[in-house]
């Protein structure tokens, strides 16, 4: 039986992920990181309810697709596995998201530092993955420099008049782009009067620009076209920049947020001592400074962070803490109940 907890800006279900998220709206998320059982790691009943590897990742598999339903184009995924069924759990994400990155967790722990080499049979698994993947609408895959590519549109959109202005002028007489670079002593031709890298000249450069213009215009008996004042120009061209950049920053809201600096793990190899023992403890507990760089990396303030299998709640503290809305989801009675009366103090 689904019971549903509300604390201002933090959402608490227990009730079976799988079932609960099919009640939840397309694209609602901003941000699911979230820590599915592994399939037989734990001795827990909730990691081994599955008869076979086959019936784990075809649950897995239809979770995905959930997953992929309400997370916005925009957002983000963090979704944790265990070492063994890696590769598995990454193909059946690639079938769905983009994924970005195979992140390898690594825990110097006890058994690490225990562990009796001379047994072994094979490598120590001292690693968790983390598949961290964005989300692409329908069989359409966003190419790396889509991003760039939009903004440059943007920008020759909005500085038409300005780009037609030059364009119309230089097509008006046949101007070389050897004749300009010549008479400007530079090499800014396709800059000046092209739309995909179109620049405005300073005042030196324009005044040798209408000077060469009005020469071949008298020489072919016709006007230069390139007749205002570069003052006009640039009072033009203050009031298209702020127009565009205001609309960067509407078009940069809909882009997928990542950010990242030396200070934090920016590789895809991160180092993350497990969380020590304490009564009560989940026994997947994730490193709240972990949590804490996954949100503050791919979301933003008051963003919808989704934590599907919430155990302990280290996901919705995490999005608490840097002014983010949360989504959690936890099975367990107990542990649901334990986890609210934490968040709720």
């Amino acid at each position: 039986m689904e019971n549903t907890v509300n604390l201002n800006s933090v959402n608490l279900v227990n009730a079976d992920s799988l079932q609960f998220i099919k009640t939840l709206p397309e694209s609602s998320v901003d941000l699911i990181a979230t820590d599915p059982p592994y399939y037989r790691v734990k001795a827990c009943k909730w990691d081994n309810q599955w008869k076979s590897e086959e019936h784990y990742l075809s649950w897995l598999d239809e979770l995905l697709s959930e997953f992929w339903r309400v997370l916005k184009p925009s957002g983000s995924l963090y979704m944790f596995c265990g070492s063994r069924l890696a590769a598995d759990t990454e193909l059946l994400v690639r079938n769905r998201f983009d994924v970005l990155s195979h992140i390898v967790w690594t825990k110097p722990h006890g058994p690490w530092m225990r562990q009796n080499k001379e047994s072994l049979r094979a490598f120590f698994p001292a690693t968790e993955r983390i598949i961290f993947a964005a989300h692409y609408a329908g069989p359409y895959k966003p190419q790396s420099n889509e991003w760039s590519e939009t903004r440059n549109l943007l920008k020759q959109n909005v500085f038409s008049p300005l780009i037609s202005y030059f364009r119309v002028a230089r097509e008006s007489l046949g101007v070389s782009s050897k004749a300009i670079n010549e008479a400007t002593g530079t090499s800014m031709a396709s800059h000046w009067f092209s739309g995909s890298q179109w620049q405005l000249p300073g005042e030196k450069h324009y005044k040798q620009l209408q000077c060469l213009f009005e020469k071949i215009a008298a020489e072919k008996q016709r006007v230069s076209l390139l007749e205002r004042g570069h003052s006009s120009l640039v009072d033009n061209w203050q009031i298209l920049d702020r127009n565009y950049r205001d609309l960067l920053k509407e078009y940069d809201y809909l882009r997928r947020p990542f950010s990242v600096t030396a200070k934090v793990p920016y590789t895809d190899v991160w180092t993350y001592a497990p969380v020590a023992f304490y009564p009560g403890k989940h026994p997947c507990e994730k490193p709240a400074e972990m949590m804490e760089h996954i949100i503050q990396t791919s979301s933003r303030p008051g963003d919808l962070v989704a934590d599907f299998f919430m155990g302990s709640g280290a996901t919705l503290k995490a999005a608490i803490k840097h002014g983010r809305r949360a989504l959690g989801v936890e099975l367990e009675r107990e542990r649901f109940e334990q986890t609210l009366a934490e968040i709720n103090t």
